[in-house]
Formats: C-alpha cells, structure tokens, sequence
C-alpha cells in the first residue's frame, strides 16, 4: 500500500509531504482546489509522461517520491525479472528537469517508464471519470468475466501459443512468397550457377593466372634474360662462378692465418654455396622454358572469363564470386526441398490452429459458467443503489478468427428500466448509472485481483442522498482488504472515511500553492457542514455532520 507521499516544484504545488494509512481514505476540497493536482503528481511517480508544464519554477527540477509497503504482494518476479532490488518498502522516485529530460528510479535504480509504468499497474488502480468510460469497452467487460472465471493462466497459455501461431503463420508466407519468386527466378540462377561452377573458381586463383599468362606470353624475353644470366655466371673468363671460386681458394690459403681471414674464408664460402644455387636454378629454368602457344591461348580464355564473371556480378574479388556460387547453390538446394518446407510448416500451423481453438474452447466454457453469477450479483447489486429495474443481458459468441483474448465477441447490454430495450452501456447508460455499475465491478474486480491500493476521482459523480451514502459502504467494506482513496464532493461518502484529507489553496507573496493536511476529529466536522451548507456554517449543518460522522 501507499504509505507516504512526497511532492516537490510539481504545477501548483511548492512542497507537499504526506503520510497514509491503511482503510478508506477521504481527499476533499473545493472545486479547483487543486485534488487533480495531486492525482497527477502520483500519476506521475506511477509512468505518466511529462513535459516542462509539470515544473512549478521552471529553474528546479520536480521531484515526487512514493512509499509502497509490498511485503504481502508477490511482486519480488517482478524485480527479479527487471533486475531490481527488492525491498518490502520499495520507493518510487519520479524527476523532471529544467531540461524536459525525465528519470525514474525503483529503490534509487534507474529505470524506463514502461518499467515503471508496469510495477504502478501493479501497485495502484487509480479510477477516473475516463476510466469509467473503458467501462463501455468489450476488452473492459471480458476481463471482468476473465477475473471471475480464474482464466489469468489459461489466457497466458493463449496468448503464447498465440504467439507461436502467428510466427509459424508469418514463416509458411515467406516460404510460399519465397517459392513463388525462386520459380520465377530459377531458370535464370541454374544459368548463373552452372556458369560459375564452371568456372575454376578459388582463393588465389586469378594472381596466379595473371602470372602464368605473363611467363607465357613473354617466354622469348624470358628464355633471352635467362641465357645471357647464364653466360655472366659460366663464362670461362669472366663468369662469375669461376670468379667465386678463384676468390674462394685465395681466401682458403689466407684462412690459416688468422681469426679475420677465416671469417672471410666463411662469408666467401656462403656466397660461393648460394651462386651455386642459382646457378643451378637458372639452368634448371633454361631447360624448362619453352614456348606453348596453347597453354598460352587457354590461360588468356581463363582469364577473359573470370574477368567477364567478375563484370556481370559487379565484384572485384574472386572471394566475393565464390559467395555468389554459394549462395545461388543455397538457393538452388532450398527451392528444391521447398515443398516439403511448405508441407512442414503447414502441418504445424495446422496443429497449433488445433490447440488454439481448444484453449479457446475451454476460455468459452469458463466464461459461460460465470455470466449468469455475475449478471445476478450486477443487478442484485444495482438494486442496492437505487436501481431495482436495472438488467444485464450478457452472451458470448464464438468467431472464427483468433483474438488475444481468445475466440468470442461478447454481448454486454443494458436496460435501467422495466420493458426498455437492451442496448449498449455507453448508449443506454447515464453517467450516475455508468459511475454505480463501475464501483460494483471494482468491487467484485478487488476480491479476485490483490490490488494493494485503489483511488476513486469522483465515482460518486452523478448520484447523491441515499445511494451515495450506499456506494461510501461498498468503497469502506473493499477497505477492509485493500487500501481505498475517494475524491469526492459528497458529505455522505467523506463521512465513511477513517482518514480525512483536504485539499486547498492558499496565496502568498510567491503566487498561489496548492497543500493538503489530514484532518481532526473537530476539523472533519466542520469539512463536512461546509460541504452541506456552504461557507457558512450552521449549528443544523454542524448537527447533521455530527450525526453522519456518527
């Protein structure tokens, strides 16, 4: 529950600090007082988004601060899920820049507001006029059959199984979108394929034709260059191997004398080891080379024809002519086999359409066993607040297409007089009748929802006299197992209370500030006349007060 409330630099408010108790609590005040003020400060602290509108002095940043006692309410998943600590009294901190930037914590971490907004779900219901209108929304209705036929987990089945249907669903139509294409394309990527597999396609492969082609196609220089290599070498005069090894003897006779003439000797004789090595290669060239005008013609076509591939694909590697191989032979292997893809995946969509329509199926039964209960305990109820002739016709009907909450339509009219017609609530329906229908079905909502806190803006808007006085004892009998706040302008429902809080405003030197205090004994006394007889308080309106709060 809400223990404790902080407000800073928010619209009207300069600084505002409250603590709260558990049971029913009254908030009253004079209209424009400032009550929705307050509700849009913890609205905000709850997820609602904000803009620099929200900042009293637009120089401090707003900050609002909540307190939530949770102990009782199985929410420590929930941490664990978004990484949270976890404390009994989990704090929520909201802050709007002078910026426009805002930040959120849970128990001082940073958090996004759709985390934030999803724990206040969790913690508050805060009901308001518009809410009331969701009240004429199927989604509203279904869910208040759901809640009383306990389908939380088999709706969470649904969904998931949902979930899987629909992927499969979208998987079936991208393969059949992608066989329908790969036929139109087929003939032409065998073309491509049978092409490039032709081709002798591997890392290196073109470096080493181009070098091929140029031995090839400059064999006479070649050859030329290699011969006269081989005459400076073996030359009988002047060639140098016969040079080397006339150095290498001299060197050899001067070796004995001395450490420095025999690293000579040893440099002349790793020299003389590797002449003789090319040597022995250049020989070995010369009589290897030859001309091959055939191999040549053959390297030059391998050539044209890389070059001509890596043209029509627009690449400039062989790696990347390699991938397209691969890829058009991927394409080739899965076009082939797509039938049986197809027959598979259908065959899975199929099943999951089964198990869909059986979950639905048993969605449907279960609602059905609860629509009569709830039509006799709405009109039962109705009847209580001043509505005996009020009756609900409540029906489901399947449909054949798979909604997220499961396979039906449903029907939810209304008639508040004997021999009128059924129609819809937001059709039929006054704003008195919609704010008595809506507080019963929180009522019946906060036995099967563990909702630690709920706040009513004016439900009791539209009705007056005795039927307000009945609708205060639904909101104090829900008390009794979750905290309850009221808004409201009736004498009847703030005299139910056990804490009182008013709203009001007050002017200063600074501008006008909105506070809210709890009131005594005495203080709620004097609320109460005023809000029966005006300003002016009477001994009669006192009297009356007296009595209501007794």
């Amino acid at each position: 529950m809400l223990t404790n409330l902080s407000i800073d630099n928010y619209a009207l408010i300069d600084s505002l600090e409250v603590s709260l108790d558990a049971g029913f609590t009254i908030i009253t005040g004079e209209t424009g007082a400032g009550k929705s003020i307050f509700l849009g400060g913890l609205s905000l602290v709850l997820g609602k988004r904000a803009d620099l509108s929200s900042l009293r002095d637009k120089e401090r940043k707003c900050v609002i601060e909540a307190y939530f006692q949770i102990k009782d309410y199985g929410l420590q998943s929930f941490f664990k899920e978004n990484d949270l600590d976890y404390e009994d009294t989990t704090v929520i901190r909201r802050e709007i820049l002078p910026s426009g930037k805002s930040r959120a914590f849970i128990n001082d971490t940073p958090v996004t507001l759709d985390v934030l907004t999803q724990l206040g779900e969790r913690l508050i219901d805060i009901h308001s006029q518009h809410q009331t209108l969701r009240l004429t929304e199927n989604d509203f209705q279904l869910k208040l059959i759901d809640a009383l036929a306990d389908n939380k987990v088999r709706l969470q089945d649904f969904r998931k199984t949902l979930t899987t249907y629909s992927s499969t669903k979208k998987q079936l139509e991208d393969l059949i979108d992608f066989q329908n294409n790969a036929l139109k394309e087929q003939d032409y990527n065998d073309f491509l394929l049978t092409e490039l597999e032709a081709a002798p396609l591997k890392e290196g492969i073109l470096e080493e034709l181009e070098e091929q082609y140029e031995q090839l196609n400059n064999v006479e220089l070649i050859m030329e260059e290699l011969s006269k290599g081989d005459q400076l070498m073996n030359d009988e005069q002047i060639g140098l191997t016969s040079l080397l090894s006339e150095l290498k003897g001299t060197l050899s006779r001067l070796s004995g004398f001395g450490k420095q003439y025999e690293s000579l000797y040893q440099r002349i004789q790793s020299v003389y080891i590797e002449m003789d090595d090319i040597n022995t290669e250049l020989q070995a060239f010369q009589d290897n080379i030859e001309s091959n005008p055939e191999l040549l013609e053959e390297t030059s076509a391998k050539l044209q024809s890389l070059y001509n591939l890596q043209k029509k694909h627009g690449v400039s590697e062989i790696l990347e002519l390699i991938k397209i191989r691969e890829e058009l032979s991927q394409k080739a292997f899965e076009t082939a086999h797509l039938d049986e893809k197809i027959a598979i995946k259908t065959r899975e969509l199929q099943d999951l359409e089964s198990a869909l329509e059986e979950q639905a199926l048993v969605l449907r039964e279960k609602r059905n066993a609860v629509i009569p209960s709830l039509k006799q305990q709405l009109e039962q109820d109705l009847a209580h607040l001043g509505m005996p002739s009020a009756s609900f016709h409540i029906q489901l009907e399947s449909v054949d297409t798979f909604k997220g909450n499961g396979m039906d339509e449903l029907s939810f009219l209304f008639t508040a007089n004997k021999g009128s017609d059924y129609g819809e609530l937001k059709k039929v329906a006054s704003g008195g009748e919609l704010s008595r229908i809506m507080l019963i079905i929180k009522a019946i909502l906060a036995k099967y929802e563990k909702l630690p806190t709920i706040m009513f803006d004016e439900i009791d808007t539209g009705v007056s006299g005795e039927i307000s006085n009945r609708m205060a004892d639904i909101m104090k009998e829900m008390s009794k197992d979750m905290q309850v706040f009221s808004i409201t302008h009736l004498p009847q429902v703030a005299s139910k209370g056990n804490h009182h809080f008013k709203v009001f405003k007050t002017d200063t030197s600074e501008g006008t500030q909105t506070n809210m205090r709890k009131l005594s004994n005495d203080e709620r006394v004097v609320e109460l006349a005023q809000m029966l007889g005006g300003n002016e308080v009477s001994e009669s309106a006192l009297a009356h007060a007296r009595q209501l709060l007794n």
